[in-house]
C-alpha cells in the first residue's frame, strides 16, 4: 500500500494541477469583447489614461498590480509595437464612470487587456486618483487591422492606421514642398483613400498642421475628379471626424463606416484631398527655389534656445520686454497655437521644465488656456498672476515643419559618428549631380551651426578648417562651394551667401575641406545686467599699480607713454555670468594649450573671452575695448547644483549649467579705462565670447548695453538690458546695437 500510495500521490496531484489549470484558463469564447482607448490630459496620441468600452459603457482601470506587461499588451492591442512606460495615479486625469478592471496580472503574451486575470469586471475597491496610464511607442505594428468589436461606438475610437501620406498628383510631385493631394492612410500594408463625403475642412486642418502647415485653402477640383474615374480607387473603411486641434490624424475619431452602393464604395464621393497654405519661410520663391530665413518685423511670439527648426522656448512680448511662459496647464493645444503663429504646422511635443534652456526676464503668461484656434498665444486666457513660477518652469514647443528635402543637399562623411565629419554638398554638374567639399577659409562656427540645423543634428560644436583625419570620399574631394558666409539663422547651406559658379579656395578641397562636429545640447551664457548696473563706479589709480594690468593689454593705448606715478580713471563694474543653456560652457583649447601669465599667477584658458567697450550715441568706439582673458569657473550655483570647475591647481575649467562665473569690480582688468574720454552721454556695452570660439544655443543674448552720463566727475549707468530682451522698437534707442560683431561679423 506504501509503495501504491507513493505512485498515485504524484499522479494525483498532477491530475488536480492539471484541473486547476483548466479552471483558470479561459477560452477564446469567454473573453469578454472590450475595446481599449487612450484619454485624457497633456499628451500625445501614442500615450494617456487607459479607458476601456465594456458593457456599453466606458471606465478605467485601476493601477493596483499593474505592470509594463500589462502596458504592452494595451499597446499592442491599440496597434502599438510595444508599451515605453506606465503611468499610476491618474497622471493624465481622473476618468470617469466604472472602474472596470483592478488588480490585472498580464504575462505580456495576451491579445487583449479582456484576458489577462483581474478580480473581474467591475469589481474594484479603487478610486479615480488610481486612474492608470501608459505611453506606447509611437511605431505602430506593421498591417495592423483595427478590427471593431464594439457595434455603433466607432466614432469614440481613435484612427488606427500605419501610416498617412498626402500623395502629390504629377503636375505637383516636383514642387517642395507639397502642398496638395489625396489624403491616404496606410492600413493591412496598402494605401487607401479617404472618402470626402464626411470630410471636413477640420480634417484638411488636422493633416496640413501635422505635414507643416499653419493652414488650408481651397484647390481645383476638376484634375482630381478625373484622376479619380480613371483610377481604381480602394477606400478606407470609415470616415475621419477630427475637432481640429489634433496632433495628427490618428489622434481623430472615426465616423461611420464608408456606405456601399451595391460594388461601388463611396459612391456620392471621391477621394478626399487637401490644399496647405506654407508658412512664409517654406514657401516657393520663383527666384532662388526658397524664400530666406524669414524674420517678422515686429512678432508678439518667438522661439529661442531650440537645436533645430521649429522648436524652441517660447517667449512673448509684453509691454515692450520679452519674457517667458510658465508650463503650468502647458499642453499640444497651447503649443500648436505658438507654431501655427509662426508659420509652422501643429505642435508635435508640447516642452515643459525648461527642457529647451532657461530664459531671463519676467514670466509672462501663466496657466495658459487656449480653445487652438486662436491666431496667437497672446489671444488665449491666462493667469495674469504668475506667482510661483521661475524659469525652470518655462515652456517650450517642438514643432512640425514642412519637409524641404534639405537633408538630402548635404552629408557628413568620415567621422567617428554620425555627428562629425567633413562637409559634402549635393550639387549640379555638367548635367548631373555630384557630391563635393566646402572651402574652408573664414569657416567657423555659425557656418557649422547651419549644417548641423540643415541635418538635424543639433548645434555645432565645433567647426573644422583641416579635416585630413576624416577621409571622406575621393571622388568628392573637389570644392563646390566657397566663400561661406552664415548669419546663424539660415535653415541650409545655401540659403548662406557664398559665392556660387565662381569657385575661389586657394587652400583647395581634401584635407583642407571644412568639417563640423554636432552636439544635441550647447551652453547659453547671460550677462546679469542689473549686476552691471548697480556696480558701477570710476577709481582713479596710480600706474605703478597697474604693471600686471598694464602687460596683460587691460589699459587704453595712451598708458604706454604714461609716467609711472601718473594715474589712470578706470570705470570699473562686476560681471556675474550665467549658463542658462543645456551643456556646460567649456573652453575651446585643452590645458595643453592653455596660457600662463606669470605676473598674475594663473592660467588663461581663453584668450579672448569678453570685450567692454564704451561708445558714443552713434557707436563709434570711444574707449578702447577691454579683450578680457579670465580663467572660468563656478562661482555659485543654484540651489541642488553643484560646482564642477575651479581655476585653483590647474583645475577644469568652465561653468556648469545652473552655474555663474562672477567677476568682481576689483579684480585686474574688470575695467574699462576712460582716462582720455571727455564728458557727455555714451553707451556701456559687453559682450560675451565675441569671436564665438565656443558654441552657444543662442548669441544674441551674449551682449549687453547700457546707457551712461559722465560730467568728467562721477558717472550714472542706467537701463541696462541683454541683447534681444525689449522690443524692436526699444532697441532702435539704442544706435549702436545693430553694428556691433555679434550682427554683422
Amino acid at each position: 500500500m506504501a509503495v501504491l500510495h507513493t505512485l498515485l500521490y504524484p499522479l494525483l496531484s498532477l491530475l488536480a494541477l492539471v484541473l486547476v489549470c483548466q479552471v483558470s484558463q479561459v477560452t477564446p469564447a469567454e473573453v469578454p469583447k472590450i475595446q481599449l482607448r487612450l484619454a485624457g490630459e497633456k499628451r500625445k496620441h501614442y500615450e494617456g489614461r487607459v479607458e476601456v468600452f465594456y458593457n456599453g459603457e466606458w471606465g478605467t482601470v485601476c493601477d493596483d498590480d499593474f505592470s509594463i506587461y500589462a502596458a504592452h499588451v494595451v499597446c499592442r492591442e491599440l496597434g502599438f509595437l510595444e508599451a515605453v512606460s506606465w503611468a499610476p495615479s491618474a497622471k493624465y486625469g481622473r476618468g470617469e464612470g466604472h472602474i472596470w478592471l483592478d488588480n490585472v496580472h498580464c504575462t505580456g503574451r495576451e491579445r487583449s487587456l479582456a484576458e489577462c486575470p483581474s478580480n473581474g469586471f467591475g469589481v474594484s475597491d479603487c478610486r479615480h486618483t488610481e486612474d492608470v496610464g501608459v505611453v506606447c511607442s509611437s511605431k505602430r505594428i506593421p498591417g495592423f487591422k483595427f478590427i471593431s468589436t464594439v457595434s455603433n461606438h466607432v466614432e469614440s475610437l481613435n484612427v488606427q492606421v500605419e501610416d498617412v501620406r498626402v500623395r502629390a498628383i504629377f503636375s505637383q510631385r516636383k514642387r517642395v514642398p507639397i502642398t496638395e493631394g489625396f489624403v491616404e492612410v496606410k492600413e493591412g500594408g496598402k494605401w487607401r483613400q479617404i472618402c470626402d463625403e464626411e470630410w471636413t475642412g477640420m480634417n484638411t486642418r488636422v493633416v496640413c498642421g501635422m505635414y507643416g502647415f499653419p493652414g488650408e485653402k481651397g484647390y481645383n477640383t476638376k484634375p482630381y475628379k478625373l484622376l479619380a474615374q480613371r483610377r481604381k480607387i480602394s477606400y478606407f473603411g470609415y470616415s475621419v471626424n477630427c475637432t481640429g486641434n489634433e496632433d495628427h490624424l490618428t489622434g481623430c475619431k472615426m465616423g461611420r463606416p464608408v456606405p456601399r452602393k451595391g460594388n461601388v464604395t463611396c459612391p456620392s464621393g471621391m477621394p478626399a484631398v487637401v490644399s496647405c497654405v506654407p508658412g512664409r519661410a517654406f514657401a516657393p520663391s520663383h527666384a532662388s527655389g526658397y524664400s530666406k530665413a524669414y524674420r517678422a518685423e515686429q512678432p508678439l511670439v518667438r522661439l529661442r534656445g531650440g537645436a533645430n527648426i521649429g522648436e524652441g522656448r517660447v517667449e512673448v512680448l509684453k509691454n515692450g520686454q520679452w519674457g517667458t511662459v510658465c508650463d503650468d496647464n502647458w499642453n499640444l493645444v497651447a503649443a500648436s497655437v505658438v507654431c501655427r503663429e509662426l508659420g509652422y504646422g501643429s505642435a508635435k511635443d508640447a516642452i515643459t521644465g525648461g527642457r529647451l534652456g532657461q530664459g531671463m526676464g519676467q514670466v509672462h503668461m501663466n496657466e495658459v488656456q487656449c480653445s487652438g484656434f486662436e491666431k496667437s498665444l497672446t489671444d488665449c486666457r491666462f493667469n495674469q498672476e504668475s506667482v510661483g513660477c521661475s524659469h525652470e518652469e518655462d515652456a517650450g514647443v517642438k514643432c512640425n515643419v514642412p519637409a524641404m528635402g534639405f537633408q538630402n543637399q548635404l552629408r557628413l562623411a568620415g567621422g567617428r559618428n554620425p555627428f562629425e565629419g567633413r562637409v559634402e554638398v549635393l550639387t549640379h554638374k555638367n548635367g548631373s549631380m555630384v557630391w563635393g567639399t566646402v572651402c574652408s577659409e573664414n569657416w567657423g562656427i555659425m557656418e557649422a551651426m547651419v549644417v548641423c540645423r540643415q541635418l538635424g543634428l543639433g548645434f555645432a560644436s565645433n567647426a573644422f578648417q583641416e579635416t585630413w583625419y576624416w577621409a571622406g570620399d575621393a571622388s568628392a574631394d573637389a570644392v563646390v562651394m566657397s566663400g561661406v558666409r552664415c548669419s546663424g539663422t539660415e535653415m541650409s547651406l545655401a540659403q548662406c551667401l557664398h559665392h556660387g559658379k565662381r569657385l575661389r579656395c586657394a587652400k583647395g578641397g581634401g584635407r583642407f575641406a571644412a568639417g563640423v562636429s554636432c552636439s544635441e545640447t550647447a551652453p547659453d551664457l547671460v550677462l546679469n545686467a542689473a549686476v552691471v548696473e548697480q556696480t558701477t563706479y570710476l577709481e582713479d589709480r596710480p600706474m605703478y599699480a597697474l604693471q600686471c594690468a598694464h602687460e596683460e593689454s587691460c589699459l587704453s593705448s595712451t598708458a604706454n607713454a604714461a609716467d609711472h606715478g601718473s594715474y589712470r580713471r578706470l570705470l570699473r563694474f562686476s560681471s556675474q555670468i550665467h549658463n542658462n543653456g543645456q551643456a556646460d560652457f567649456r573652453p575651446k583649447n585643452g590645458h595643453h594649450a592653455w596660457i600662463w601669465h606669470e605676473c598674475h599667477r594663473h592660467y588663461h584658458s581663453m584668450e579672448v573671452f569678453t570685450h567692454y567697450d564704451l561708445m558714443s550715441l552713434n557707436g563709434t568706439k570711444v574707449a578702447e575695448g577691454h579683450k578680457a582673458s579670465f580663467c572660468l569657473e563656478d562661482t555659485a550655483c543654484d540651489e541642488g547644483i553643484e560646482k564642477r570647475y575651479v581655476c585653483a591647481n590647474f583645475g577644469e575649467q568652465g561653468i556648469t549649467v545652473g552655474c555663474w562665473d562672477t567677476y568682481r569690480h576689483d579684480i585686474d582688468c574688470q575695467w574699462i579705462d576712460i582716462t582720455d574720454v571727455k564728458p557727455g552721454d555714451y553707451i556701456f556695452q559687453v559682450v560675451i565670447n565675441p569671436n564665438y570660439e565656443v558654441a552657444e544655443s543662442d548669441y544674441t543674448n551674449n551682449i549687453m548695453k547700457c546707457q551712461c552720463r559722465y560730467d568728467g566727475h562721477r558717472i550714472w549707468t542706467y537701463n541696462c538690458h541683454i541683447g534681444g530682451s525689449l522690443s524692436t522698437d526699444m532697441d532702435d534707442s539704442f544706435p549702436g546695437l545693430m553694428n556691433n560683431q555679434l550682427s554683422h561679423r
